[in-house]
């Protein structure tokens, strides 16, 4: 995604109201996604989730933020974004519009190093992890379709 497309989806995220944009990483191997536990003390505790977050301020773009947040959540080096995968919006617990932009990225590394989760696994679609419909969705759609398909 150039620079231009980059610039496109927020200024398109700016005229539909979007009060929070959230980055995240579908990261593959063997054809199962990284997942993150949410500890149970934290809004919406024990939920799976793919790496990323919040962008901030001072993110340059979207995928800059994104490498921040992967390294950051799991101590690996995103090298490539293979595709933008979706986006889907919904309204936080603060009432807050959030727009979630995901993209397939490649990563180094080969131990996850935790910082803000309580666990990690390598899923797929058909496990059962309380994982959001949105993020079940394009694990099934992504992550199971076989080496060089994302």
């Amino acid at each position: 995604m150039n620079s231009a497309q980059l610039a496109e989806l927020v200024a398109r995220d700016t005229a539909d109201g979007v009060g929070q944009q959230v980055v995240r990483a579908l990261i593959v191997r063997a054809d199962r996604a990284l997942m993150l536990r949410r500890p149970e003390h934290e809004h919406r505790g024990g939920v799976w989730e793919m790496p990323g977050g919040k962008v901030e301020p001072h993110d340059r773009d979207l995928l800059a933020a994104l490498r921040r947040e992967v390294h950051e959540e799991t101590g690996l080096a995103v090298t490539g974004f293979t595709r933008y995968l979706a986006a889907f919006d919904y309204v936080n617990r603060k009432g807050r519009y959030v727009r979630q932009h995901t993209w397939s990225v490649t990563v180094t590394g080969e131990r996850v190093r935790l910082s803000e989760h309580d666990a990690y696994t390598w899923t797929n679609a058909r496990d059962t992890h309380p994982i959001s419909p949105e993020d079940r969705d394009l694990i099934h759609r992504h992550a199971l379709r076989g080496p060089g398909h994302l």
